[in-house]
C-alpha cells in the first residue's frame, strides 16, 4: 500500500512493484543527469528484481511540484534494520536524487522506519550519507571509451609482460585445447548454470561463502540473466575452447558500463589463465558495443590491478539511529565489520587468512 508519512509530506514508501511509469522514467532521467557512471545496479530495474525474491524491498519516492525528484531503494529487516538494495552482490547503492535534494540521512530513516541502514558499496558523491562511511575502498575500472586498441595500448605501456604472456596463452589454448571462440551475451541457460557450479566451487575452494547456496541470490541471477531492457541487462559471456566452455562471466550492463559480477574458469585449464583471456575478450566486445567503462568491483585482486586503468571509490559503513534497536544493530555488526577491516588494510595479514582459509577449504569433505 502507498502511504504518506506526516514527518514529510512529499515523500512517500512504496513497493518496488507499486512504482509507476512516471517514477521509473524519472529515476531513470535523474539518474542520467546525476554526472556518476550509468551503473546498472543504480536504475530501477535492479531494484525490482531484487524485490522479486526479497519481498521487504522498499522505496523512499519523493515529490515537489507534481513531480518525481529523488528515490531512495533498501531492504528493511527485523527491527527496523534496513540495508542497501541487495546488499551482500549490489556492487553499487545510494540514493537518486535531483541536484540540490539532502535530507538528513537520519530523518530519512526516521521516516523509513529503520533504526540503521548498511552499505558495502555506496557510491561517491551522495551528500545524504556524508561521514557514515566507516571506511573507504577503490573498484578498480577498465575503460574502453576510446576504443579496445587503445586499451590494448595502454596495457602495452603499463604490463607489457601480462599483454604479452596472456596473448601467448590464448594462442596456446586454441592450439591444444581447440578453437577458441568467445560469446559475448550467451542466452544458453546451460552455460549460467555451468558458470554457478565453477563458482560455488571456487567458493568452497577458497575458504569463501558460496553465495549461490543463498537460494534468493540463485534466483536472482537467473531473473537477471533474462532481463533484457535498455537501462540493465543480464550479460553473460562465455569463452569456449573447441565445444567446450573454459571461463565465463555474468555481469549486468547499462547503455555505457558493464559492472563486472562474477568471473570463474575451469580449473582444468588454469594454466591457460583463461579468466584473463575472458577480460580481455569482453572489454573488447563491450568496446564494440559502445560500452565505455568495466567496473571491475571492489576489493583487491592480482586480475584486477593487471587489468585496470582507473579507480572508482566506494564506501562501506551504517547510518545509526539513537535508540536501543539501533544499540543492537550496532553489537550485531560493527564489531565483525571492523575485524574485517583491519584483517582487509594489513596485506600480509590477509594472505595469511586466505592460505589458512584455503587450507581449511581442502580439508573438508569433497574439498
Amino acid at each position: 500500500m502507498r502511504s504518506r508519512t506526516q514527518a514529510a509530506a512529499s515523500l512517500k514508501i512504496v513497493t518496488p512493484g507499486e512504482l509507476t511509469a512516471r517514477e521509473t522514467d524519472a529515476w531513470r532521467e535523474l539518474r542520467g543527469k546525476s554526472g556518476a557512471p550509468d551503473n546498472p545496479f543504480m536504475g530501477p530495474e535492479f531494484t525490482r528484481a531484487v524485490a522479486a525474491v526479497r519481498p521487504r524491498a522498499r522505496v523512499a519516492v519523493w515529490w515537489e511540484d507534481g513531480e518525481p525528484v529523488g528515490f531512495f531503494p533498501y531492504e528493511k529487516g527485523p527491527f527496523g534494520h534496513g540495508r542497501a538494495i541487495g546488499l551482500g552482490v549490489s556492487d553499487c547503492q545510494g540514493a537518486v536524487l535531483r541536484p540540490g535534494l539532502r535530507p538528513s540521512a537520519r530523518a530519512l530513516l526516521r521516516v523509513c522506519g529503520l533504526s540503521a541502514w548498511e552499505f558495502d558499496n555506496l557510491e561517491a558523491a551522495q551528500p545524504t550519507f556524508e561521514g557514515a562511511a566507516a571506511e573507504a575502498l577503490a573498484s578498480p575500472v577498465i575503460d574502453v571509451g576510446e576504443g579496445y586498441a587503445a586499451y590494448e595500448a595502454v596495457l602495452r605501456a603499463q604490463s607489457p609482460k601480462f599483454l604479452k604472456t596472456t596473448l601467448a596463452k590464448e594462442r596456446r589454448l586454441g592450439r591444444q585445447a581447440g578453437a577458441t571462440r568467445f560469446v559475448f551475451d550467451e542466452r544458453d541457460p546451460e552455460a549460467l548454470r555451468t558458470l554457478m557450479e565453477w563458482k560455488s566451487a571456487q567458493y568452497r575452494r577458497t575458504g569463501r561463502r558460496d553465495r549461490f547456496a543463498k537460494e534468493w541470490i540463485n534466483t536472482l541471477v537467473r531473473r537477471l540473466h533474462e532481463l533484457r531492457t535498455p537501462d540493465c541487462s543480464g550479460v553473460l559471456s562465455v569463452l569456449y575452447a573447441g565445444d567446450r566452455a573454459v571461463a565465463a562471466h555474468f555481469g549486468l550492463r547499462s547503455r555505457t558500463v558493464l559492472s563486472c559480477w562474477f568471473p570463474s574458469y575451469d580449473p582444468e585449464f588454469a594454466k591457460y589463465s583463461p579468466g584473463l583471456i575472458l577480460h580481455l575478450r569482453m572489454a573488447e566486445a563491450a568496446a564494440a558495443a559502445g560500452i565505455g567503462m568495466l567496473d571491475l568491483g571492489r576489493g583487491a585482486a592480482e586480475y584486477k590491478d593487471a587489468l585496470k586503468t582507473g579507480e572508482l571509490t566506494v564506501y562501506e559503513g551504517s547510518v545509526v539511529r539513537t535508540g536501543v534497536r539501533a544499540g543492537l544493530y550496532w553489537l550485531s555488526r560493527e564489531p565483525s565489520r571492523r575485524a574485517h577491516s583491519f584483517v582487509r588494510n594489513r596485506p600480509a595479514l590477509a594472505a595469511r587468512g586466505r592460505r589458512t582459509l584455503n587450507r581449511l577449504a581442502r580439508l573438508r569433505p569433497g574439498g
